[in-house]
């Protein structure tokens, strides 16, 4: 399963977090500066207990102001 994790900084942190994100363990390599309603976007991959843990293990640290963590769904579409 893959997710989408958008992350939300304190002003003027961005590169600082992103270091942080690229020493942790559990963090996808996929972690990119962005603009719009997020500051940084992480791609996870795993089962969602796995990303829950990941998700909740960012939240700690201090320059991290929130996060909002967009899961994959499969979806049959069945055409009558």
């Amino acid at each position: 399963m893959k997710s989408l994790c958008m992350i939300n900084v304190k002003a003027g942190t961005v590169d600082k977090v992103l270091q942080v994100l690229k020493k942790k363990r559990g963090v996808s390599k996929d972690v990119m500066i962005v603009t719009g309603r997020a500051d940084i976007c992480v791609i996870l991959d795993g089962k969602i207990n796995e990303i829950n843990k990941v998700v909740t293990d960012l939240r700690r640290v201090d320059e991290i102001v929130s996060t909002e963590t967009l899961i994959e769904v499969e979806v049959d579409l069945v055409v009558a």
